[in-house]
């Protein structure tokens, strides 16, 4: 049979979300389900959000604003921009997929890390892309240099997950100003910043890339985060006006739909909701790491909702995941990161994270006995 489907796509392999609290359900019959896998905000979102989204449930007969005025005006008053300089998308990956459309051909070269967001690769690889990756450091972080080394004349475009995802690292100012210095005018720079809001909060070296003013980075952010959003998909990006023209002339017409417009603009409004969201993250993340270490587990610091820790081998991670299945706690088993012997978890509410914190008490015993552990 004549090939229908080029090669690069054949070759793709499919996206894997952290499992659904309704599949476990059903498999295993649990009541009590703590997802700890996908790095959602626990307190959900805000009740703004709720509100202005379930009002406009009478108009869902309408099409939405095709030019998402209202949100894009809150987003230019909050980063001091212009609507010229934003678009809107199903979330941070929508906007990725426009980029890939818009600026990346078959055998373009890509230059990115090794163990960084998974979704970008499967986009470029999408459509035909050559990646080109770098080893993180000793340290789990963006090898600047090594990046910026590995730039060559055939680069189209390099990635960066600021901070990363699955590590929770980030590069630094000095280290981003660095990478900025060799990065040529023919290279498109896609700064992912899911995690911003997060960051920010974090650490005075995080760099917020609405201090910098360069031509040829893309910004990408996402209300799924630290607002809460992700069930609507909401996602925006900041680029100079050429780039934005040609990506809007690839996204489709209605993206983001009414209610995440309306949605996105209520979670702006509710600065209270965010505090609280980043207070509450930060206590529970100490909590974490502290687990962790009085367990002889070596977490990776994050800036993130998240914490990365090794298990020691593929077949530890894997008896570690699904054993936490068992107890009703869903984490992430790193595998398809390339990561096999590491996994991830997500900050929950208190409860949440006490259900963690027994069912891991429960297995460690038996963990260690089995992977050699003292």
């Amino acid at each position: 049979m004549k090939r229908l489907v080029p090669e690069y796509i054949e070759n793709l392999k499919i996206y894997q979300a952290g499992k659904p609290i309704e599949e476990l359900a059903r498999e295993k019959g649990l009541t009590r389900i703590s997802k700890l896998a996908s790095n959602e905000n626990p307190l959900g979102p805000s009740p703004f959000a709720i509100k202005e989204m379930t009002q406009k449930l009478w108009d869902l007969h309408r099409y939405p604003d095709m030019h998402a005025h209202a949100l894009k005006s809150k987003l230019c008053n909050l980063y001091s921009l212009k609507k010229e300089n934003v678009i809107l998308g199903n979330g941070s990956e929508g906007i990725m997929a426009y980029i890939a459309r818009a600026f990346i051909q078959p055998g373009d070269e890509i230059v990115t890390s090794e163990n960084t967001f998974i979704g970008f690769y499967i986009l470029t690889r999408g459509v035909g892309a050559n990646i080109k990756t770098v080893p993180l450091t000793d340290d789990y972080r963006y090898d600047v240099e090594k990046m910026s080394s590995a730039i060559s004349e055939k680069t189209k475009a390099i990635y960066i997950a600021n901070p990363n995802n699955p590590t929770g690292t980030f590069i630094t100012k000095k280290e981003f100003d660095f990478l900025m210095e060799s990065v040529p005018d023919h290279c498109i720079v896609i700064l992912d910043e899911a995690y911003f809001e997060y960051a920010y909060d974090a650490s005075d070296e995080y760099p917020n890339s609405m201090d910098y003013r360069y031509d040829n980075v893309i910004t990408l952010r996402t209300f799924s985060k630290a607002y809460g959003l992700s069930g609507i998909r909401c996602g925006y990006g900041f680029a100079h006006k050429y780039f934005i023209e040609n990506l809007t002339k690839v996204k489709l017409p209605f993206e983001p739909n009414a209610l995440a417009q309306i949605g996105a603009i209520g979670a702006l409004e509710d600065q209270p909701h965010l505090r609280r969201t980043l207070r509450k993250n930060k206590s529970f993340y100490n909590d974490l790491i502290k687990f962790l270490g009085v367990n002889d587990f070596k977490p990776i610091p994050s800036v993130t909702n998240f914490v990365t820790f090794k298990t020691g081998s593929s077949q530890a991670s894997e008896w570690m995941f699904n054993k936490l299945l068992d107890e009703g706690v869903i984490i992430r088993w790193l595998k398809s990161n390339e990561m096999p012997d590491y996994v991830r978890v997500s900050i929950g509410t208190r409860e949440e994270m006490s259900h963690y914190f027994e069912a891991m008490e429960k297995i460690l015993p038996k963990y260690n006995d089995k992977f050699g552990r003292a």
